[in-house]
């Protein structure tokens, strides 16, 4: 086998410092941030480097500045739910019971006895019976009484209270009514004590 010139050989021999050359320059950085750790850089890649870089860009342009963009937050719009309408307020009854959600009407505060209530509301005498019975167990005779949760009022517990023509509170206004009511549903005081002994509320 022949040898190769020598021109051949210098050739080949240069190619190989210059490969050895090259991996030296490539492996010099490694080696040097290897053998010395505390080196402020030592850490420091171009991938480190460039995620620094990426929340804030700064860009000049013939000597204008243009402002870093920043792109650690951002700010997202919730569209508030509509106040809801208020509700209507109701008009809630004092211990006066009125119903209606209407002011309730003065109390009653006059004398007089069952009798000459009955009278003035024009109840014939026949009558007194039935009405005393009933209203005995309705009100106790009590003109200002109240039924808490209906709201009725006064000696026949009219229902409700502002349907008394006058005060419901008034004796002789509430007799006059449940006058009215008695004739006008059941035909009779009579037949009112008869619906009223069978069922317990008329």
């Amino acid at each position: 086998m022949k040898k190769p010139p020598a021109r051949r050989r210098a050739s080949a021999l240069l190619a190989g410092l210059a490969v050895v050359g090259f991996s030296a320059a490539m492996i010099a950085p490694t080696g040097m941030a290897v053998a010395d750790p505390t080196a402020k850089d030592a850490t420091q890649t171009a991938f480190s480097l460039a995620a620094d870089d990426t929340q804030s860009i700064t860009v000049s342009v013939e000597g204008a500045q243009i402002e870093p963009v920043v792109r650690s937050g951002f700010e997202v719009y919730v569209k508030p739910k509509p106040k809801p309408k208020p509700k209507p307020a109701v008009a809630s009854s004092d211990s006066g019971g009125s119903g209606g959600g209407s002011v309730a009407p003065p109390r009653y505060s006059g004398g007089g006895s069952k009798e000459e209530w009955m009278a003035g509301a024009g109840i014939a005498a026949s009558d007194y019976g039935y009405v005393d019975y009933i209203v005995s167990r309705e009100s106790g005779w009590n003109p200002n009484a109240t039924n808490s949760s209906s709201g009725a009022c006064g000696l026949v517990q009219a229902l409700p209270c502002s349907k008394v023509p006058g005060n419901g509170y008034n004796p002789v206004d509430n007799l006059r009514w449940g006058n009215g009511y008695a004739v006008g549903r059941y035909g009779s005081w009579a037949n009112a004590y008869n619906f009223w002994t069978r069922n317990h509320w008329w």
